[in-house]
């Protein structure tokens, strides 16, 4: 029997903080993930999940978190809007779950 936390994982224990980048070019958010990916502040146990922009669509950027790790997902969406401002990206919408939100 796997007793591990994995194991234990409820849907409902991970949550995202989604930011929605309208206007990104394809260059310009490759860099913004560059930077990303290189900083500590976004590693483990929080997870980034990527979406490049298309036509029609949005980049979107989601710090996604387990609960219990809710202020460290905060802190690093703090940090994710200074490097945005960064490369001047506007950021149009921020979508914040609640505590007991799921993602």
């Amino acid at each position: 029997m796997d007793t591990s936390s994995k194991a234990a994982l409820n849907p409902g224990d991970v949550q995202g903080i989604v930011f929605t980048l309208d206007g990104v070019d394809e260059l310009t958010f490759a860099r913004i993930l560059r930077d990303v990916m290189g900083e500590a502040t976004f590693g483990r146990p929080l997870q980034i999940q990527a979406q490049e922009p298309r036509p029609g669509l949005s980049a979107r950027l989601t710090v996604a978190f387990r609960r219990q790790d809710r202020t460290r997902a905060v802190t690093a969406m703090q940090r994710l809007k200074t490097l945005l401002l960064r490369y001047g990206v506007q950021v149009d919408s921020v979508r914040v779950p609640g505590p007991g939100e799921a993602m």
